[in-house]
C-alpha cells in the first residue's frame, strides 16, 4: 500500500511529461512555450543548487545551535527581526537560497516568528534587488516601499508566528538518520 502511495505522487509528474512530448512532437505551441520556460528554469536551478548546498552546509557546520537561539530564539528581543531582515538582505538567490536557509534557522532554534520575517524579507527585502529597483524606480520609490513593507513583514510574522505556536505546529523534517 505505501508503494502505490508513492508511487501516485509521481503521477502529476508522469502526465505532464507525456504532455510536452505530445506538444513537441506535434508542435502544439502552448506546450513548446511550456518546455522551453521548464528549460530556463531548469537551467538556472541547476547552475544554483550545487552552490546552495554547499552554503547550507557551511551554516549548519560553522554557525552553531547556541549562536541562533541567542539572537533569534525565544527569549530574544526585537533585535532578532533586525537580525533576520539583515541576513535575509544579504541573501543571493532569492527564495531558492532563504527557504534552506529558514529550515536550518528553525532547526538550530531560531523562532518561528523570526524564521518567518526572514523568509518574508528575503523575497522583499534583498540588498542586489533594492539596487537594481532604485536604480530603476528611483530612491524615494525604494525607501517608501520599504518604509512600508518591513514594519507590516515584522507585524504579519509576529502574528502568524503567534497563531502557529498557540496551535503548537511544528514545521515539517526530514529524519536524518540521527544526524
Amino acid at each position: 500500500m505505501v508503494k502505490c502511495k508513492k508511487l501516485m505522487t509521481f503521477i502529476p509528474a508522469v502526465v505532464y511529461f507525456l504532455f510536452i512530448l505530445y506538444a513537441v512532437f506535434n508542435d502544439f505551441q502552448p506546450g513548446v512555450e511550456i518546455w522551453r520556460n521548464f528549460r530556463v528554469f531548469m537551467i538556472q536551478i541547476v547552475k544554483l543548487l550545487p552552490f546552495v548546498f554547499i552554503l547550507i552546509g557551511l551554516f549548519e557546520v560553522w554557525v552553531k545551535r547556541e549562536t541562533i537561539e541567542k539572537h533569534l530564539g525565544e527569549n530574544s528581543g526585537f533585535i532578532s527581526f533586525i537580525w533576520g531582515i539583515l541576513l535575509a538582505g544579504t541573501t543571493v538567490g532569492g527564495l531558492y537560497v532563504a527557504l534552506p536557509v529558514a529550515h536550518s534557522l528553525y532547526l538550530k532554534g531560531a523562532r518561528t516568528s523570526v524564521v518567518l520575517t526572514y523568509i518574508s524579507a528575503g523575497a522583499i527585502c534583498r540588498v542586489p534587488m533594492t539596487l537594481f529597483e532604485a536604480g530603476f524606480l528611483g530612491w524615494k520609490f525604494t525607501l517608501i516601499r520599504l518604509t512600508v513593507s518591513i514594519p507590516l513583514v515584522i507585524i504579519s510574522s509576529v502574528l502568524l508566528g503567534r497563531y502557529l505556536d498557540r496551535h503548537e505546529y511544528v514545521f515539517p523534517t526530514l529524519d536524518r538518520g540521527g544526524a
